[in-house]
């Protein structure tokens, strides 16, 4: 399982722990946007919010585009050709 497979496991696992919550969805994703933002924070170094506004400003203008970005990190590494 690719790290990017993983954390979607995650987002099911914590739609799933809201129930039948309002917003379930937009809760988890919430929760995994928090987390991922202050590991940024901590660990990007002074540019992590340029690439956050980079990826936002993807998914608005080309979201066929930052579809393609997650497929591709979906791959795993050990399929690829050395």
């Amino acid at each position: 399982m690719t790290p990017l497979e993983r954390v979607e496991a995650l987002y099911e696992e914590l739609v799933d722990w809201y129930g039948e919550g309002a917003d379930r969805e937009t809760r988890a994703a919430a929760k995994l946007l928090m987390v991922a933002l202050a590991k940024l924070q901590t660990h990007g170094g002074p540019g992590w919010q340029g690439l956050v506004e980079e990826y936002l400003l993807m998914l608005r203008n080309d979201p066929d585009r930052f579809a393609r970005l997650l497929e591709a990190n979906r791959s795993n590494r050990k399929d690829w050709p050395a």
